[in-house]
C-alpha cells in the first residue's frame, strides 16, 4: 500500500512539473499573444483618486481642504454636459499628458506618467487600460438630473 501511495504522490508531482513546464513555455513564445491586463476601475480610484476626489468623487476626499482649488464633485460630468458623459475628454484628463486648457492643473497629477511608471507595467497598452478602467468607473457613477 504504501508503494502505490508513492507512486501515486510522484505522478502528481511529475504532472504539475508537465503543467509548469508547458505553461512556462507557452509564456517564453514571442508567437503567444499575452494575456490582456483587466483593471478594477473602481479599485483604482480607491488608489489613485480617492484621496482628493473622495470615496464618493464628490470633491470631498481628505486632502481636498489642503488644496488650493477644490476638486471637482467627478459625478457630475454627464449632468454638465447636456446628459452625455464625455469619456474621451474625461480620459484625455486622467491621462494628463496632452494638458487641455481649463481642465486639470497643477494640483492634479499626469496620471498617463504616473502610470508609466508603475509596477503594474508601464506599457501604453497597460497605461490606456488603466485609464480606460477609470473613465468606465466614473460613467457608471454619474448623477442623472430627471429630465
Amino acid at each position: 500500500m504504501f508503494r502505490g501511495q508513492r507512486m501515486f504522490a510522484l505522478l502528481g508531482v511529475a504532472a504539475a512539473m508537465l503543467t509548469l513546464t508547458a505553461t512556462f513555455a507557452l509564456a517564453q513564445d514571442p508567437s503567444t499573444p499575452p494575456m490582456p491586463q483587466t483593471y478594477s476601475g473602481s479599485e483604482l480610484f480607491k488608489t489613485y483618486c480617492a484621496a482628493c476626489h473622495g470615496t464618493s468623487a464628490h470633491g470631498d476626499g481628505p486632502l481636498a481642504a489642503n488644496m488650493k482649488k477644490p476638486p471637482p464633485d467627478l459625478t457630475q460630468f454627464a449632468a454638465t454636459n447636456g446628459g452625455v458623459f464625455p469619456a474621451a475628454l474625461v480620459a484625455q484628463i486622467i491621462d494628463g499628458r496632452q494638458p487641455i486648457t481649463g481642465h486639470g492643473g497643477p494640483d492634479m497629477p499626469v496620471w498617463g506618467d504616473a502610470f508609466k511608471a508603475s509596477r503594474l507595467g508601464s506599457s501604453e497598452e497597460s497605461i490606456k487600460a488603466r485609464i480606460q478602467a477609470l473613465v468606465e468607473f466614473l460613467e457608471h457613477i454619474q448623477e442623472r438630473r430627471a429630465q
